[in-house]
């Protein structure tokens, strides 16, 4: 038998014949199989995590503040002329800022003309009472001679006539009784002399230590670092950096700070809805922005109790600290940190991806693959994660359910688990609430680890 000469065209047409069954049968065959729409359930271990961003922040720091007794001097509100650049590493001793001598100038001034006045009228008063106490000095001399007259006087009057040496006895005691008044006056004048010299002094004194009080706050006005590391700006409550310009009170004089590069922690904030999931103890994985391959480990130390509102931010946050462990050199404060906290964690647990988690009127439910199609089975679902949820019943390892709804899902019936409520408006809603994730499991019998969030509610379907 001879081939037809036009073999090219036979060819095609052979192709074209077989093609068509081998496209139907190609076709026919795309069901529950495909895996873009199918998954297996898979028996392993399960994380959750919580992911956020962070900045890194030594958790010992020295601080370089202006000098405290500012305002003791009269400067409540200071200005920084100049400071060395972030990350500048210096010496203890080291001129790291200087503050803007402007707000001391007049009060040193002040001061100074104050000081003056009070020396001079504790000059004046002690002039004052040297003549005073002179002059009373000079009085009590001229009584004690007149009294001896007086004496004098009595003893020749003894042959007078009575009169006579009765005038000379009075005018003896009027000598003695005026001698003795200046004697106690005298006393007197000094103690007055004396409280006037204390109080003019208490003035110079007071003049004198608040002068020595602003020069030293001017001196202290060139900030030096208390010990050696790297300079760090401090961050204000809008979030800027403190730097040259930026004022700095008496209450709040921190200028930077001095780092502790050995012991670092990364300081995020959590929304409110995740933060309960959060607790002190907890693992975490912490990657560097700056260098992308570096994986750290850490635990969280602290979870704020109360929420705060950060800027440009809609919901509140929770201020949480994450420990990182050991000590790397490449770590600096302010690098961004990711941290990948885990808050719940299970060895061997059956689990699916979000994507096939359904429900109707409250019930939870997969379309489970069958040989002869697919159907919806009940399940019992547990902790998720942002991918995946674990199934505690309904299911079995290496089962298979849909990501998608069938091509008609309202055919199918939804197939219950034993001891489910009929109706689920009396189970209370989702089944999931109301069995304990540690429960026994119907289909293996190994009870699964309680979650530590609160991932129990299953996805609503679209």
């Amino acid at each position: 038998m001879r081939l037809p000469t036009n073999r090219p065209l036979l060819i095609v047409a052979v192709i074209a014949i077989l093609g068509i069954p081998a496209a139907w049968l190609l076709a026919g065959n795309r069901g529950p199989s495909d895996p873009s729409v199918v998954a297996g359930v898979k028996r392993g271990p399960f994380a959750v995590t919580v992911t956020t961003s962070g900045e890194l922040k030594a958790r010992e720091s020295v601080q370089i503040t202006a000098p405290a007794s500012a305002m003791q001097a009269g400067a409540y509100q200071m200005k920084i002329a100049s400071i060395v650049p972030e990350g500048t590493v210096v010496k203890q001793g080291d001129v790291v800022a200087s503050i803007d001598r402007s707000a001391l100038a007049t009060r040193l001034q002040d001061v100074t003309l104050a000081l003056q006045k009070a020396e001079a009228q504790a000059e004046q008063a002690m002039l004052d009472s040297t003549l005073t106490l002179s002059t009373a000095r000079e009085n009590i001399r001229s009584m004690e001679l007149q009294l001896e007259e007086r004496k004098l006087a009595k003893e020749q009057a003894v042959y007078e006539a009575p009169t006579v040496k009765r005038q000379a006895e009075i005018d003896y005691e009027k000598a003695e009784r005026g001698l003795a008044q200046a004697k106690a006056d005298y006393l007197t004048r000094t103690e007055q002399a004396k409280a006037k010299m204390r109080e003019v002094g208490a003035d110079v004194a007071r003049q004198r230590n608040l002068l020595g009080l602003i020069q030293s706050v001017l001196e202290g006005f060139t900030i030096r670092a208390p010990a050696p590391g790297m300079v760090i700006y401090v961050t204000e409550w809008n979030g800027r950096k403190r730097t040259a310009g930026s004022q700095v009170t008496s209450w709040d004089a921190a200028v930077a700070t001095l780092p502790d590069l050995s012991q670092m922690e990364s300081v995020t904030y959590v929304n409110e809805i995740d933060v309960r999931k959060v607790a002190v103890g907890q693992p975490v994985t912490i990657t560097l922005d700056a260098d992308p391959t570096k994986h750290l480990t850490g635990t969280v130390t602290s979870v704020a109790n109360v929420g705060e509102q950060r800027p440009n931010a809609d919901a509140k946050v929770f201020e949480v600290k994450v420990t990182v462990a050991g000590s790397d050199t490449t770590l600096r404060p302010g690098m961004t940190t990711g941290n990948a906290i885990e808050t719940f964690r299970t060895d061997s647990v059956l689990f699916v991806p979000i994507e096939a988690i359904n429900s109707e009127n409250g019930v939870p439910f997969v379309y489970k693959e069958t040989s002869g199609g697919a159907e919806k089975q009940e399940v019992v679902t547990g902790a998720m994660n942002d991918d995946e949820v674990i199934i505690v019943r309904g299911l079995e390892e290496d089962d298979r359910v849909l990501l998608s709804p069938p091509t008609d899902p309202d055919a199918l019936k939804l197939v219950r688990l034993p001891g489910s409520p009929v109706d689920s408006t009396a189970a209370g809603g989702d089944t999931a609430l109301k069995v304990p994730l540690d429960a026994p499991k119907a289909d293996s019998g190994k009870p699964v680890a309680p979650p530590k969030s609160d991932h129990s509610t299953p996805p609503k379907s679209d």
